[in-house]
C-alpha cells in the first residue's frame, strides 16, 4: 500500500496518483485555483483512490456551492457503493465518515470526526485544512484556533507545510481575540512563504479588528504581488482592502475596488465572492449611499444562481442584494422558501443555522429596507451574541452588527443605541464608523457638544498616521 510523505497509508493509490495528490494538497493549502485540476489528476491515475475521492468530496463542499455539493455527493455515493469497507486504512475510514457526514448535511458531525482524526493523525494536512475551513464556515472560533494549535507540536518547523499551518493558526488566534499573537504567528508564516494568501488574510484580520486600517493598507500595498491576483482568496483579500479604505472615508476608491475586483462582468459569480460584494455595498447602504445600479447587477447575479437552502450565511447576503436593489418581494420569497424548508426538514446543520439565525437576520434586513427600524432592532437583538452560529468571521458579521446599531438609532432606541455604541467603542476605540455613529446619536439626544467631539474623533482617525 502506498504511503504519503508523512507515512500515512493510502489504499488504491499508486506512485503517479500519489504525486498528483501531494501536488493537490500543496495547491489546496496555498489556495491555488489549479487544485481542482490536480485533484482530478489523482482520480484519473487512480479512480479507486480513497483519499483522492475524499479530496474531491471536500472540494465539493468547501466552496458552499449547492450544485458542487450535490455533484460531489452523487459521485462520492457511487464510489462508496462499490467500496470494500475492509480495504481502507483506519485513517481513510475516518475521512470517509467525515466526508459522508458533510455531504449528507451533518456539517457539525463532520467537524467532530475531523477533530478525532487530527488527534490520531496530527500530521494529516488534509484533515487539518478541511477541519479549519469547517470551523470558519460554522463560526467556531475556539476550534478554529485549537484544531491547528493542537497539531502543531507534531510538525517539524522545516516541513514545507508548517508555514501554511501557521497561517491557519494565526486566523484561529485572531478570531479568538488574540490579536498580537495572531499577527506574530501570521508574519512567521509569511516569512516562510510570502505568497501564503491565507496567512496574509490572517494578518489582515488582526489589523481590521484593532482598527489599524492604515497599517493594513500599508501591509497589503507592500505585498501586492503576493495576494492581488491568481488565487482563490484574491477577491476576499480585495474586500479587506476595501474595508480599510472605507474607514478612511474614500468612497470613490472603495467603488473602484468594487468594480475592478469584487463584482464586474468577468466575475465568477460564486457565492463567496458575491457575499463579499453584498457585504461591502450593504455598509454603504447603511450610510445611505444606495448605489442602485451596482445593487441591481449584484441582485441579478444572485437571482441567476437559483440557490436552494444550502448555507444560511449565503442566504443573508442574497437578501442584502435584493433589499439593496429594491427587490423586496424577491427577498420575501427567499424567506418564505426557507420557512417551508425548515418546517419540512427534520435535521441537518444548515436547518439549525437557518432557523435560529438565518431567518431572523433575513427578516431584519427586509424590515430595515422597509424603514421598519423597530422591527429590525427587535429581530436582531436576540441573536446578536449568537451570530457566529451561522458562520463567517467577526469582520464579515460586523455588517449585521452595524445594521443593529443603525436600526436602533433610527428607531429612537436611545438607551440601546448608547449601550451598543459603548460596547463597540470600548472594544475598538479606533474605528471612524463607531465615532460617526456616536455623533449621530448625540445629535439625536440634543447634545451638540458631545456630537461635535465624536465627529472630531472620527475625522482624526481617518487621517493617515
Amino acid at each position: 500500500m502506498t504511503a504519503d510523505r508523512h507515512g500515512h497509508l493510502m489504499s488504491d493509490t499508486g506512485a503517479e496518483a500519489l504525486g498528483h495528490y501531494e501536488q493537490a494538497l500543496d495547491d489546496l493549502l496555498f489556495f491555488r485555483p489549479r487544485v481542482a485540476e490536480a485533484a482530478q489528476s489523482v482520480l484519473a491515475a487512480a479512480p479507486r483512490s480513497v483519499l483522492g475521492q475524499v479530496l474531491a468530496a471536500y472540494l465539493g463542499v468547501l466552496g458552499t456551492e449547492e450544485k458542487d455539493a450535490a455533484a460531489a455527493r452523487d459521485s462520492f455515493a457511487r464510489f462508496c457503493s462499490g467500496l470494500d469497507t475492509a480495504g481502507p486504512a483506519p485513517r481513510e475510514r475516518m475521512h470517509l465518515a467525515a466526508a459522508t457526514a458533510w455531504l449528507d448535511g451533518d456539517v457539525h458531525g463532520a467537524g467532530r470526526i475531523l477533530g478525532d482524526l487530527t488527534i490520531a493523525y496530527p500530521r494529516d494536512a488534509l484533515a487539518l485544512f478541511a477541519g479549519h475551513q469547517h470551523d470558519f464556515l460554522t463560526g467556531d472560533a475556539a476550534r478554529l484556533r485549537d484544531r491547528v494549535g493542537g497539531a502543531l507540536d507534531a510538525w517539524d518547523e522545516d516541513d514545507p507545510h508548517h508555514g501554511p499551518l501557521l497561517g491557519m493558526y494565526a486566523f484561529g488566534l485572531e478570531e479568538s481575540g488574540h490579536y498580537e499573537r495572531a499577527e506574530e504567528v501570521g508574519l512567521a508564516a509569511l516569512a516562510r512563504h510570502p505568497g501564503d494568501v491565507w496567512g496574509i488574510h490572517s494578518v489582515v484580520h488582526t489589523y481590521e479588528m484593532r482598527g489599524r486600517f492604515t497599517d493594513g493598507i500599508r501591509f497589503l500595498d507592500a505585498r501586492t504581488a503576493d495576494w492581488s491576483q491568481g488565487s482563490l482568496l484574491t477577491v476576499h483579500n480585495w474586500w479587506h482592502y476595501a474595508l480599510y479604505t472605507l474607514e478612511t472615508g474614500d468612497t470613490a476608491r472603495v467603488l473602484e475596488i468594487y468594480d475592478s475586483a469584487l463584482h464586474h462582468d468577468g466575475a465568477a459569480g460564486v457565492a463567496m465572492e458575491l457575499l463579499d460584494a453584498a457585504a461591502l455595498l450593504w455598509r454603504l447602504y447603511l450610510a445611505q449611499d444606495e448605489q442602485s445600479a451596482r445593487w441591481a447587477r449584484l441582485a441579478d447575479a444572485w437571482e441567476s444562481r437559483h440557490d436552494g437552502p444550502h448555507y444560511a450565511f449565503n442566504d443573508a447576503h442574497a437578501v442584502m442584494a435584493y433589499v439593496g436593489s429594491g427587490r423586496v418581494a424577491r427577498a420575501r420569497r427567499l424567506v418564505q422558501d426557507r420557512q417551508r424548508w425548515v418546517a419540512a426538514e427534520p435535521s441537518g446543520s444548515n436547518r439549525a443555522m437557518t432557523a435560529e439565525i438565518g431567518l431572523p437576520v433575513c427578516r431584519a434586513l427586509i424590515a430595515y429596507g422597509q424603514h421598519d427600524y423597530g422591527r429590525a432592532t427587535d429581530l436582531l437583538l436576540p441573536v446578536r451574541h449568537r451570530l457566529h452560529h451561522f458562520g463567517g468571521s467577526h469582520a464579515q458579521r460586523d455588517a449585521i452588527q452595524r445594521t443593529l446599531v443603525e436600526a436602533a438609532i433610527r428607531a429612537g432606541r436611545t438607551e440601546l443605541s448608547r449601550t451598543l455604541l459603548s460596547e463597540r467603542i470600548q472594544l475598538r476605540p479606533i474605528c471612524p464608523y463607531n465615532w460617526s455613529a456616536k455623533a449621530r446619536l448625540e445629535e439625536h439626544l440634543g447634545d451638540p457638544v458631545r456630537a461635535a467631539a465624536a465627529r472630531e474623533r472620527a475625522a482624526a482617525q481617518r487621517q493617515p498616521e
